[in-house]
């Protein structure tokens, strides 16, 4: 007779949970062969064999308005998961970041003595610190990604561990840029400017005239520099092409590259990011960076007063200062961003201050984090 399988409820809600979904996913099968996946994830996490139940990208969205306007839709996808869940129960549930949809499923799994795993720690030391006591009541247990954050949930009774960043595994520590210009075929005098206007197409609508007219500045300062501009899907791709026939530049020396956004960082002199996990990439490949984004105006001025910390950019919250610029909001012009990128760029001392800054905290990170987040989880599975 064939062994009882064991299941593992899994939901991520945007590309950065997707991957570190797939790794744990990975690790996890490595232990237990006999474990199946099943709920929300994108490619990656369907690449390592999980059942998807519903598309990943139905809960990519960000900022109270914006999520306003999806509830119903994000709700009802809520509703049915719980549904199936209790239904048809699993061993385990593993949210992956996502607290705002998250939280609410595994306080209803958990109350029917399924044990929840979260993995990311929500940014209470951030903003809306208020959110510990939900999470006490919903988490079996934390799996944090950063080392200032297992004290918060130890101080409020919720067993953690942390485990690291797996992007610290990932990426090299010493990134090869010569290599990577001859791949790419861009000659090393030429300098070379990363733009990541974000992975969401609400992101890359309010960025793309922004970071277009931004390159049409750096140009006249710097006539022979090129910019690499990764964007995630179609649709994205689809908004920047016409952004760039909106603001008359489809002359610039701009290329477009489906995903490749690692290998554009590589290559750069320096980056121009959305506020997210790409920050934390950029810093990781010890690029000089320029942090920016822009929210809907509702979204920004109900969001801003909530928050604890002066920064945005992951590089800065956990170096606890300003490393890199951030131009946020009304600030986040061409003018401002051009000459801040241009100014970092132009500074070798500041380059070589970021590098050494930007690999003290790679080595801190790099905790082998699939293998140890797997290690905590293991022992909340059943044997068989």
């Amino acid at each position: 007779m064939p062994s009882k399988k064991i299941v593992v409820g899994i939901v991520a809600g945007e590309a950065s949970g997707d991957l570190l979904g797939s790794h744990l996913m990975a690790a996890l099968r490595e232990a237990r062969p006999d474990v199946q996946f099943i709920g929300i994830g994108g490619p990656r996490m369907k690449s390592v064999g999980m059942e998807v139940l519903f598309p990943m990208e139905k809960l990519a969205v960000n900022g109270y308005i914006e999520v306003l306007r999806h509830y119903r839709e994000i709700a009802g996808i809520r509703r049915k998961l719980r549904k199936h869940f209790l239904a048809d129960r699993p061993d385990l549930f593993i949210a992956i970041d996502a607290p705002d949809f998250n939280l609410d499923l595994e306080l209803a799994l958990k109350r029917h003595g399924i044990p929840a795993i979260h993995y990311v720690s929500p940014s209470i030391w951030a903003w809306r610190g208020e959110r510990i006591h939900k999470i006490k009541r919903a988490v079996s247990h934390m799996l944090a990604l950063f080392p200032h954050e297992p004290g918060i949930y130890q101080q409020a009774g919720v067993p953690v561990d942390y485990v690291g960043h797996p992007l610290a595994d990932m990426l090299p520590e010493q990134p090869n840029r010569a290599e990577m210009r001859e791949t790419m075929r861009i000659p090393l005098h030429v300098k070379v400017f990363a733009f990541l206007p974000g992975s969401r197409q609400s992101e890359v609508k309010r960025l793309a005239h922004t970071y277009i007219e931004t390159a049409k500045l750096i140009l006249k300062t710097m006539p022979g520099a090129r910019f690499l501009v990764p964007l995630v899907s179609r649709e994205t791709r689809g908004i920047f092409e016409q952004a760039l026939y909106d603001c008359d530049a489809k002359e610039l020396p701009i290329s477009l590259l489906f995903g490749h956004a690692q290998d554009a960082m590589i290559a750069a002199d320096g980056v121009l990011v959305a506020s997210g996990t790409a920050t934390l990439e950029a810093a990781l490949l010890k690029r000089p960076m320029v942090i920016t984004y822009r929210l809907n105006a509702l979204t920004w001025r109900l969001m801003r007063p909530k928050g604890y910390q002066p920064y945005f950019g992951l590089p800065n919250i956990l170096c606890g200062r300003f490393v890199v610029p951030e131009l946020m909001q009304e600030d986040a012009t061409p003018e401002n961003l051009s000459q801040a990128l241009l100014n970092l760029v132009n500074d070798k001392n500041a380059v070589m201050e970021l590098e050494q800054t930007f690999t003290a905290l790679h080595r801190k990170l790099r905790q082998n984090t699939a293998q140890k987040a797997a290690a905590v989880i293991l022992p909340y599975l059943p044997t068989i």
